[in-house]
């Protein structure tokens, strides 16, 4: 394989990772989350949320959603360095949550970037170290336009039915 043809391999591997990663927030799917990180992968979402091992995060984050009725997440402006088995990347990320409050549906939407510290083991792409650098949020009450009943947060969901590799 050329040193490009590696490159472009290496980095849709870091993205399809990233990508991943918004898949098991958003489907609650703790073993599809801990493949993100190393063993030893540290999360660093600053003090007041969680600071550990990234698969302890997983766990921590699918806990604290499990209170909200709905969230969606989006990655984007991926850059990723690389160098031979190491890389780094910036990733910008929209969270979206829903929630009830005192009898009123509220929705969050927070703006934040990935900063990540990556390493190949073994053939496999994953994170060593992620700070996450929120940069804006807010919080709303919204009227939704109608209820939406397909979509499920678990394995349940109907892309399990088309997605069956799952790292």
């Amino acid at each position: 394989m050329s040193d490009a043809t590696r490159a472009l391999a290496d980095r849709q591997a870091i993205t399809d990772q990233l990508y991943r990663y918004c898949r098991a927030m958003d489907r609650m799917d703790h073993a599809l989350g801990h493949s993100i990180w190393h063993e030893d992968g540290t999360a660093d979402y600053g003090e007041t949320v969680f600071q550990g091992l990234g698969r302890d995060f997983i766990d921590h984050v699918c806990r604290q959603h499990a209170q909200l009725l709905s969230h969606s997440h989006q990655v984007t402006n991926i850059i990723i360095e690389l160098d031979g088995d190491r890389a780094g990347s910036e990733a910008y990320v929209t969270a979206t949550l829903r929630m009830t409050r005192e009898g009123k549906l509220l929705q969050m939407v927070v703006l934040s970037r990935y900063v990540d510290r990556w390493s190949r083991r073994n053939g496999r792409w994953a994170i060593d170290r992620r700070v996450t650098v929120m940069d804006m949020d807010d919080i709303r009450e919204v009227t939704p336009m109608k209820g939406h009943d397909r979509g499920r947060r678990d394995r349940t969901d109907p892309s399990y039915d088309v997605l069956k590799a799952n790292p």
